[in-house]
């Protein structure tokens, strides 16, 4: 993935700020799309605007996705037609948000997306998502996003290949930023100068990267060259934007290609500093652990299983958590007790970069406790454990750990028994732990079946 990081077009290279104000054409002839690929529904719609005297098109992902040869998840309309004036030709049309309104038109479970062309200000902001007020002296652009024109719409859109517009009734696509070469090219490019696009919303490098993974693009090379410098700027972004950036980066089934360019851009100091530096403190470990758990979450998703960001989150923040137990334990805190200090203090200091909610953070820390319990199994111990909501996330954690190269004594394998064991046999696995009880010291010899007494079961 890295070595094509950065790439190069063969053809001559055009100013970065190079923008078209008249589109190049393609008609059917020119590109492999059909009007039967995309959803009838959407093209539906597109059709009624046009026969209502408005401007319509098929626009972005679904255009870009269909000409790569996947399907699209989702069907999004552009138009003139202002989100009331949408609404009045669609009885199924539902008009949300607030400072920029957008058009869901409800076919059952299928909702098509309809947005008005929308232009920016000058030097405006083209993110879907940023919805602000006024402006910054740092460059970033901070108000409210206004309607346009069609080449409006095109130029304030942040990538090439997103910028393209498909007519089902003519079968033309309209192309404002050579995106369709850049499509046939796997290239991921900006429109307009790169570093004033990243200064008007640093989000845009995250984006960058989550669409050369997800497709398997370069990121071009006068695209990717400001990034390194600017990547510090993701840190005046609010954190609640960035957990949902975040998600998008790791739960788009790239997440392992992903942390890869994040790293080599040096944008993930800016969303997970405390796992950096333990990437520079235990490098080989670090890597192995969230590789591997985001590698499992990659195949996760491809198999259509659920996947929660609590053990995400726990994976990526885990490699710095037990340099900080270790020294609340050298301060002569208990095991446990350290490590929940410990698992407070990093989430909190995440949460200062990326707001974790709290209905992953209380997950998140319940997986870690698990590791600090797992290995106590005297008694009753492993079969309270065992009925434990978090065991099994706590359980495949342990073995995530493992993978990484953790020594744990065989810990792994002695619970991958338990489970399968009845419950004779796990009372012999338990009395044949001996060795050492959780506070290191000597443990007495057991005492099994009859002869043990009630007081020593009590004492386990």
């Amino acid at each position: 993935m890295l070595k094509k990081l950065f790439k190069s077009l063969n053809t001559p290279a055009r100013h970065p700020q190079h923008r078209r104000t008249t589109p190049e054409v393609l008609n059917a002839g020119q590109h492999s799309l059909q009007r039967s690929q995309f959803s009838r529904h959407a093209v539906g719609i597109v059709e009624r605007l046009q026969t209502a005297g408005y401007q319509a098109y098929l626009v972005g992902g679904c255009v870009r996705d269909l000409m790569l040869g996947i399907v699209p998840k989702d069907f999004d309309v552009a138009t003139s037609a202002t989100p009331e004036q949408v609404r009045a030709e669609f009885r199924n049309a539902r008009v949300i948000g607030r400072r920029f309104k957008l058009v869901h038109i409800h076919f059952g479970r299928e909702i098509i997306e309809v947005a008005t062309f929308r232009a920016n200000h000058p030097e405006e902001d083209d993110e879907q998502d940023v919805h602000r007020s006024s402006s910054s002296e740092s460059g970033r652009i901070l108000r409210d996003n206004v309607y346009g024109t069609l080449e409006d719409d095109a130029q304030r859109r942040d990538l090439t290949i997103n910028a393209l517009y498909y007519d089902p009734v003519s079968e033309r696509i309209l192309d404002y930023a050579n995106g369709v070469h850049d499509v046939r090219n796997r290239l991921i490019r900006l429109i307009g100068d790169p570093t004033q696009r990243y200064q008007e919303d640093p989000v845009r490098m995250l984006r960058a990267v989550r669409f050369a993974a997800k497709l398997d693009f370069g990121i071009e090379k006068h695209t990717a060259a400001p990034i390194r410098e600017l990547a510090p700027m993701l840190r005046e972004i609010p954190s609640a934007r960035l957990f949902e950036e975040v998600l998008k980066l790791f739960l788009s089934g790239h997440a392992a290609d992903t942390f890869e360019m994040l790293v080599d851009l040096h944008l993930f100091d800016s969303l997970f500093p405390a796992t950096t530096q333990a990437l520079e403190d235990t490098p080989t470990y670090t890597h192995t652990l969230i590789s591997e758990a985001l590698r499992n979450t990659d195949l996760r998703i491809k198999q259509g299983k659920p996947v929660t960001p609590a053990f995400l989150f726990a994976a990526l923040l885990w490699p710095a958590l037990p340099a900080r137990v270790l020294r609340l334990q050298s301060r002569g805190m208990p095991p446990i007790p350290a490590m929940q200090e410990a698992a407070h203090e990093l989430i909190a200091e995440q949460c200062q970069r990326v707001a974790i909610p709290k209905r992953f953070t209380i997950p998140i820390r319940e997986i870690w406790d698990m590791q600090e319990r797992l290995p106590r199994r005297s008694g009753k111990r492993a079969d309270l454990l065992l009925d434990n909501p978090r065991f099994r996330a706590g359980y495949d954690f342990l073995l995530l750990r493992e993978k990484a190269g953790e020594e744990t004594d065989g810990l792994g394998e002695w619970w991958t028994d338990y489970q399968d064991c009845n419950d004779s046999e796990r009372r012999e696995m338990i009395a044949d732990l001996g060795g050492k009880d959780e506070s290191g010291a000597p443990r007495k010899r057991r005492r099994t079946g009859a002869k043990r007494s009630k007081r020593g079961e009590a004492d386990e």
